[in-house]
């Protein structure tokens, strides 16, 4: 009986003090981030699959932007091969990764720090190809859509930079799909608005062996 009474005495305290005894208080949505680190470069990640960021700070920053392409990609799988041979977390295909100086598809899917230079690498290889469609198409509306950079980007990454140049200056009319039906306008609207000013264009970037 002695401890019945101890611990109603404890939870008459806790209420007192304004303490919920059945919830403990959230944190504001606003505030939250869900989102893995920089560190993600570490060979053996302690997660391979990353969810999309959230938070006002990390979800429109290159590493929300990073990290929602991985997930929409691959679920942030650094090990996975789709039904189509593209590799790893962000989904390159072999031809690809050849133009940046990666000629080993095992040791690419092998190195998540490699895949992570390379989508870095890519994105300052498509930033150049782009450049001038970047300055003219910005800000602009097509078909509902506001053109941003960083929608730009992305649909380069599903659809390679000359498909995103035709879908910009026909202004809609060639809007190219992937093999799963993933048209490129849905990669301009689902990646608008994140800051990439970090990534600086390079003409024809490689890898450093």
């Amino acid at each position: 009986m002695k401890r019945i009474y101890v611990v109603l005495a404890i939870i008459s305290i806790l209420l007192s003090l304004g303490f919920d005894t059945y919830e403990f208080r959230k944190v504001p949505e606003q505030l939250r981030v869900i989102c893995p680190m920089e560190n993600s470069f570490a060979e053996k990640p302690v997660c391979a699959k990353a969810p999309i960021c959230s938070g006002p700070f990390a979800r429109r920053g290159f590493l929300g932007f990073k990290e929602a392409m991985a997930f929409k990609e691959s679920g942030g799988d650094y090990f996975v091969v789709n039904d189509f041979g593209y590799l790893g977390k962000y989904q390159f295909g072999i031809e690809t990764l050849r133009l940046m100086g990666v000629y080993s598809q095992e040791k690419f899917l092998s190195r998540p720090k490699l895949q992570e230079e390379v989508f870095q690498i890519n994105l300052k290889r498509n930033k150049w190809i782009l450049r001038k469609d970047i300055k003219r198409s910005v800000g602009k509306t097509i078909n509902n859509i506001m053109v941003t950079e960083s929608g730009i980007l992305a649909a380069a990454h599903l659809a390679g930079a000359g498909n995103v140049k035709k879908y910009l200056r026909s202004n809609n009319q060639l809007n190219v799909e992937d093999a799963y039906g993933t048209k490129l306008s849905d990669y301009l609207r689902d990646f608008a608005g994140y800051d990439i000013t970090s990534i600086v264009p390079i003409k024809n970037p490689k890898i450093k062996t």
